[in-house]
């Protein structure tokens, strides 16, 4: 989730750091594990989740199969702050389960999921249960001295498959009944986020190593840059928030000159008026529509979902930076699986 109201600026390259300990949001001690709740019997289950692309993945799993699924975070909003009305503390009560993904991304909601969980209902937190603590990632918008690695698990697509094979390995517990559908969906579903992999290495290894450069607003692709052998070079926005100073940006214009940067990658929902300023002093491309929890279209659409917004954001990247992006202009991204889930606006 895109965390910042404002742009900011931090213009310092550096790797990527892997902590070996875990933060303050590691094993979700306080709330319910995944799967420990009763299975429901003789109706339908209730299903509440955060970010799209998490409803995304989790209605994909779902399906027809009857279960409801209810996002309660609106698509572009800050979800670190995202204050849940009195409407979302209600779905939250009445939910089975609520899919959230953890490791400090929603903590707001989180907090009202754990106050209001009802009896045998369950909070799972996908990238938390996923991803163990010396995998975390803690970098320019996610410092390691605040405890919290970046949460950005599902724009990496093989993480994204562990986080619906899990959503599936909950259903089948909670719904044993719909068991077959559910691991059917998953297969599907599996079978595209494979495919979605494969394109991204195909067209990936058209951009020499060289040129492999993010430069983004949010720093939303660091799984992916590991995954994939891309370097984040920065992210515009820091966790504080605060504005840049005039030494940031020429710190920052200093980078692109010195790097060989081809593009510098905006936000779609967040406009940022000092990349547009830097890539105009260093005549560098400025692509402003990239999207990490904002899915193309509307509700109902064929690419509003986690996995075409996956191949637009690689495709744009791939374009940007010079390479061949046609394994994944290609690729089909119609989902084989309906998604009935209410995302909010």
């Amino acid at each position: 989730m895109l965390i910042g109201r404002r742009a900011g600026i931090l213009a310092i390259a550096v790797s990527l750091s892997v902590a070996s300990a875990c933060g303050s949001h590691g094993a979700a001690s306080s709330a319910p594990g995944c799967a420990e709740g009763p299975p429901v019997i003789g109706r339908q289950l209730r299903i509440a989740t955060t970010v799209a692309p998490i409803t995304s993945i989790v209605a994909t799993i779902v399906g027809s199969s009857g279960a409801s699924v209810v996002g309660v975070v609106p698509e572009g909003r800050n979800s670190h702050t995202f204050d849940p009305s009195p409407s979302v503390a209600a779905t939250l009560e009445t939910a089975d389960i609520v899919f959230l993904n953890g490791l400090g991304l929603e903590e707001p909601t989180r907090e009202l999921a754990l106050a209001n969980l009802s009896d045998g209902g369950e909070l799972c937190e996908l990238g938390t249960t996923v991803l163990p603590p010396e995998a975390y990632l803690f970098d320019f918008s996610f410092p390691e001295a605040a405890g919290r690695p970046n949460p950005h698990l599902w724009t990496n697509p093989p993480m994204a498959r562990r986080y619906a094979r899990l959503v599936l390995d909950v259903l089948v517990v909670r719904d044993p009944a719909r068991a077959d559908r559910y691991r059917a969906n998953f297969e599907a579903f599996a079978a595209q986020i494979d495919a979605l992999d494969g394109a991204i290495r195909s067209a990936t290894a058209t951009v020499p190593a060289e040129q492999r450069l993010l430069l983004t607003y949010h720093d939303a692709y660091a799984y992916f840059a590991v995954e994939y052998g891309w370097t984040v070079l920065g992210a515009v926005q820091p966790s504080s928030f605060d504005e840049p100073t005039p030494r940031d940006v020429a710190a920052l214009i200093e980078q692109v000159e010195s790097t060989g940067v081809r593009a510098i990658f905006g936000s779609e929902v967040f406009a940022s008026p000092i990349l547009r300023q830097i890539a105009a002093e260093t005549g560098v491309d400025y692509v402003d529509d990239l999207r990490d929890d904002d899915l193309l279209g509307s509700p109902g659409d064929p690419e509003h979902s986690w996995l075409a917004m996956m191949r637009f954001n690689y495709l744009t990247i791939i374009d940007a930076s010079g390479g061949d992006a046609t394994p994944l202009r290609s690729l089909d991204v119609t989902s084989a699986v309906s998604d009935l889930a209410d995302y909010p606006q």
